[in-house]
This record gives structure tokens, sequence and C-alpha cells, in this order.
């Protein structure tokens, strides 16, 4: 070897060595530090500018800018909720989406006082997370510790606020019931249903520990938090909730009234009740905007243009940012800021919807599902010609494999007084008080005979959640997985299709592990991940002009998220705080996956670990870390399936961790 690569190689080594052993220089006489994690929901990051994120634009350029950032796929809220929380890779958390596949049909233990449900929960829910960790014997499904969980057990005071289901997954065996109900936590955990019962009434969310019911009172605030309506009427469009239709837009306002609250009970009640314990804490913010505005925004019904980058979702943004600046005053009014480590991030990025464009020159579907006239049961057609319905997938699934299709959210009695899933026809004129048209939530049951059971007796099962969607194959066979597959790689709204290492190798497809799904946990592995197709509007501005097909309710020119495309995959992250370096720009890949493990050794702390799907400690960015973290541009792809095949773009770091850039279906060349 030459001196000269030898002088690199030991470069190299130096810069690894670095980063798995520098600490934070900071005494060991200091009081403990406080940290607090905020996230704003769906906040894309070139959505950051002095007008609409002044307070974000101060911390990316006072702080640390992570200008490299990754969102983990599926890109939606509770797999990375649930990185965030433990510095686990889905594969080990068993988050694999918002609305997955549990094994068995939610509540049928009666917890929460709630009757046999779906098949297929949408998990941003306290009581479906408490109803899901009750089948395991350790009363946690994640199978992996949090970081409030950590800090809780090591003398902090711990709190997560806002958005129902990430909120509570940050300490999630506060969820546990017993004899059916909550019962007060440790941690205090706020969100939209704090106070609220069910008409049994059940309470929906942990009931607040009474120094926190106190102190929110006391601030004139109240124990229960307000919805997203802004106090405006149910139809109205300053109603944060609501989301039109496709005659009627959505709303036009962000949703002020509820976050005012959470940020209320941070600044109000929680940290001042926490500053007066005299404990260090730990807090976890989850805002909703602008994921919620930019939903269900109504600047652009059927129309992709202005999609997401219209006044409603502008505002969106900025409510974000006024929530964190209102939570940095707090700290700064309490002498807190020299003490406190603040990270930023968002969970996922975002794009406008398509339901019937496939690409930026304006070719339509050829779905099967997207040749019939859907109407509801008054007659009114409720998609528009030519447009995919809600649940396409499971429609277009079905037909191909000539099996009957059951909706797994919806439940009729048969005629011989039996409870069952009900029927899914798209060929009928209109949906009738037993049979639907396509599916309410997108999910769907094809084959079996539609009965609520454990096991289910559904052939495939479609969790659908967006910009990609779940298939699970209850009976593991190879042959179905293979058809699924084929058939998939011939669709023009497919992106990309990651199938379970079991089945091994299947053209078309890059196994799960390619994209670090396949991991220790207990909860039912999808057999196919498939991703849908994204393209940009403005090549020299893609991902904030990205449009993505997504199998959803909302309407075409709103937004949603879940693909493995860079604009849902670059999310915003930035840190501050006296653990971290002043205006510094990390030009390394990090990640969801990354924050819990850097702010454990801020602590002081050991994370305990089960699964090896672990990110990694942002070493780069702590005061005294290496100047950077060697990493490389990766690309992989699957053989081919009738002429297509899956590419997949990643970074990955020398020591290992890997970072989800794209994926596509193509028949030759790169994803973009």
């Amino acid at each position: 070897m030459s001196r000269k690569k030898y002088v690199i190689a030991a470069l190299l080594t130096l810069t690894v060595l670095l980063a798995v052993y520098v600490k934070p220089v900071h005494s060991q006489s200091a009081s403990p530090r406080n940290v607090i994690i905020f996230v704003a929901d769906g906040l894309r990051a070139g959505s950051i500018n002095a007008t609409d994120a002044p307070t974000m634009m101060s911390i990316r350029q006072n702080g640390v800018f992570f200008q490299n950032s990754h969102s983990l796929f599926p890109t939606f809220t509770m797999p990375n909720g649930s990185a965030i929380a433990t510095s686990h890779y889905l594969g080990d958390t068993g988050t694999f989406s918002n609305a997955l596949f549990a094994g068995f049909p939610i509540f049928n233990t009666g917890n929460f006082g709630n009757a046999t449900g779906t098949q297929t929960p949408f998990i941003e829910s306290d009581q479906v997370l408490g109803d899901i960790d009750d089948h395991f014997s350790s009363k946690n499904y994640l199978n992996e510790e949090t970081l409030l969980a950590l800090a809780r057990q090591n003398g902090y005071s711990t709190a997560a606020v806002g958005k129902n289901g990430p909120t509570a997954l940050q300490d999630v065996t506060e969820t546990n019931p017993q004899s059916g109900a909550f019962v007060t936590p440790t941690t205090v955990i706020i969100d939209d249903n704090t106070g609220r019962t069910s008409s049994s009434g059940v309470l929906l969310s942990p009931p607040l520990p009474a120094d926190i019911a106190t102190a929110l009172n006391t601030a004139g605030l109240g124990v229960i938090a307000p919805n997203r309506s802004n106090n405006c009427g149910a139809t109205a469009q300053c109603n944060n909730g609501f989301s039109g239709n496709n005659a009627t837009p959505g709303t036009t306002s962000a949703n002020l009234v509820q976050q005012q609250y959470f940020a209320d009970a941070v600044t109000k009640a929680i940290l001042p009740t926490f500053v007066a314990n005299s404990k260090p804490f730990a807090l976890v913010f989850w805002s909703r905007d602008p994921d919620g505005s930019e939903h269900n925004q109504g600047d652009s019904l059927n129309s992709l243009t202005p999609g997401i980058n219209g006044a409603t979702s502008k505002a969106a943004v900025n409510n974000a940012d006024n929530n964190l600046k209102q939570i940095l005053q707090f700290l700064a009014d309490n002498n807190l800021t020299d003490n406190t480590d603040v990270f930023v991030t968002a969970d996922h990025g975002f794009a406008t919807i398509s339901r019937h464009e496939i690409d930026a020159a304006g070719h339509f579907t050829s779905s099967y599902a997207a040749h019939f006239t859907y109407k509801d049961s008054t007659g009114r057609q409720e998609v528009n010609s030519g447009f995919l319905p809600p649940g396409f997938l499971a429609i277009d699934l079905a037909h191909s494999f000539h099996l009957p299709l059951f909706d797994p959210d919806s439940q009729i009695t048969n005629s011989a007084n039996v409870k069952v899933y009900e029927p899914v026809d798209p060929s009928i004129a209109q949906q009738t008080a037993t049979v639907r048209q396509h599916p309410a939530n997108s999910d769907g049951l094809i084959g079996g005979s539609g009965a609520i059971s454990t096991p289910t007796d559904a052939k495939i099962v479609v969790a659908a959640n967006g910009g990609s969607d779940l298939i699970y194959v209850p009976d593991h066979k190879q042959a179905t997985v293979q058809k699924i597959v084929q058939f998939l790689a011939g669709q023009d709204y497919v992106g990309g299709i990651f199938v379970d290492d079991q089945f091994g190798n299947i053209p078309g497809a890059l196994p799960l592990s390619a994209i670090n799904l396949k991991g220790s946990t207990g909860m039912p592995t999808p057999a196919v991940v498939v991703n849908f197709k994204s393209f940009a509007l403005d090549p020299g501005n893609p991902n904030q002009s990205a449009v993505q097909i997504a199998d959803t309710g909302l309407q075409e020119g709103q937004g949603m998220h879940g693909t493995l495309s860079r604009d849902n995959t670059f999310n915003n992250m930035a840190a501050m705080g006296p653990d971290f370096k002043q205006s510094f720009v990390d030009p390394a890949p990090v990640s969801n996956a990354d924050i819990a493990l850097t702010l454990v050794q801020v602590l002081g702390l050991n994370l305990p670990t089960n699964g090896t799907l672990q990110g990694r400690v942002l070493v780069e960015a702590l005061t005294g870390g290496p100047a950077s973290v060697t990493f490389q541009s990766k690309q992989v792809q699957s053989s081919k399936a009738s002429g297509t095949a899956t590419f997949l773009r990643y970074q990955e770091t020398t020591s290992g961790q890997k970072y989800f850039d794209s994926a596509c279906l193509g028949s030759s060349g790169a994803c973009k």
C-alpha cells in the first residue's frame, strides 16, 4: 500500500472510531440535561423559509441543520413515530404502517368496551395501541424500549403531547389496559382525545395525573382537549378536520385552536410543574400541522396545482412554527435554554395526490377499478369518472385472482343473523345497505367467506395507507405471493415492490431486508409492500412539486405521503442546545432512527435493545464530535418481471447504517 493510500485509510478508520466513541462534552457535575423532541408532522424540508417558519429557519442557521435527512419507509406517522421513540427500524418494531394486519380482530378481548372489529386497524389510536399491546406477553408490541420510558425509569419527568397515536407511542406501555380500561400513567399524555369518552363512557385516552389536571385547570385551559373543528360547524371550511369530497373543497384553515391548546398545556401546565418538581425532563411535542391541513386542504380540489403549496398548507407550516416558538420562549424565560437540547424533526415529507394521472405528461391510469361509476347510497357520484376509487388495489387484486372481496372495516348482519364483513362489488349500480362498491377505508379481505374470525379465512389481506400499501398472505403460500408480484409489476400506478425474504427471489421485487423491514418483530410481517408511483411537475424543484398515486379517500389535489420517493423521505431535521454544534450543516445522511440513540447518549443513559436494526449516534452533530461521517450513495435492482424491475437508491455510512432515498419500477435506468 502506498503511503498516500495508507494515510487515507488511517483517516477513515479514525473517523469511524470517533463516530463510535466520542461523547458529548459537558461537566459530570452539571445538572442532568433536559431534552425536547419537536415533531412537525409532514413538514417537508423545502417548506422552511424565513416567512412561513422563521423559528425553524433560525435553528437551522444557529444550530445543526441536517441537510441530508430521511424519513423511514413506509413514510407514515406511526412507523416513524416508532423509530423516533426507539431508534429501531420497522422490521424490529413491527409498526409497518398506519394501517396494518394485526392477525386478529381489534378489540376481540373486550378492551375499552369495544365490540369485535377490524382485521386492518388504523393504529393512530391509544385504544388500538393498548389492545395490540395486550396481545403480547411483554405488554409492549414494539419489543423495544422507548426514550421516554427509559427517561421515566431513570427519574426524569416525562410527557408526550400532540397528535393521537404517535404521542402515546412514545411511551407505549403507558396505554396498557387494566380491567379493560386505561390507568393513570406516569408519563403525561395529552392528545386529541384527552378527557373524552366513548358513548359507553370509557376514556378514549389515558387519564391525566392529578397535578397536571390541577395545573391545566389553574391555567384556565381545562382538562378536555379541543377537537380539530377550530370551533367551526361540522361542514365549515375553517374546520381543520373537514376534508370535503369530490365536489366540495376541504378546509382552508390551519389547526389553530387544538394546537394552541397543546402548546399552552406544555408551557402553562406541564413544564411549570416539571420545573417546580426540580427534576430533569424529557418531552415530545407532536404537532398535527402541517400534516392535517395538507391532507384536508381545499385550495386545489381536483387539480394538481397548487396542490399542497397553497395558502392553507403554508399557514399550517407557520402554525407548527409558532408552537415551537412558544416552547422555546418558555425555556428562555425560565433559564432552561443552556441545559436543554431540542431536536426538531418531521415524520415524513408530503406530495399532492393524483387519483387519475400517472405521470407529468398527463397520461391516465388504466386500472380495472377506474372503469366503474361509484355512487353512494343516495345515488350521488362520489368518485370522478375515470378516477381511482378508495381501495383500488384491493379491487384490482380481487379481480385478478377471481376471488370475492370483503371490507374489513364494515360489518353487516347476513341472512343467517351472523355479523360478517361487508361484501364489495364495484360493478353494481350504487352502494346498498349490504354491498359496497369500494372498501370504506380502502382496506380489503380477498377470498374466504367474510367471516369475523381468528385466524381470518381470507387468502389475501390489503392494509391500505395512501402512498404505499401492505399486502399479507395469511397462509404464506409462495404461489400466491408470486402471482401478486407478477400482477403488480404490470400496473401503471406501481413504483416499486418488496417481498418478505421467506419467499426467496421473486422477479420484479426486492426483499424486505433491503429496506430494513425484516427483523425481530412478533407482529405479522407483510408478504408484499407496494410503493405507488410518484412524479414531479417541476423537474427543477421535484420535491416541492411532487405528485403521487395514493390509495385513499382524499381527493385529487389534496395531500398524502407514504411513498419511497425523495419528496416523502426528505423530511425536515435540525437540532440545537448545549450538546449540539452551532451553525453546523451536516452533509451526512441521518434519519428518524438516529434521534433516540443520540439523545440517550446526551443524557448519559443506555438504551436496551432486542433487535439489530438500529440507527446511529449522530456524533458529527455533537460538540466535540468529528467534522463528518463517511458515506456512499448506492443503487440495487431486482431481477425483471414482465420486463420491469424494482430499483432502490440509498446511502450507506462506513459503519453500515442505510438511509433509503427512493424506489421505482421500470425497465432500465434509475429512479429520479
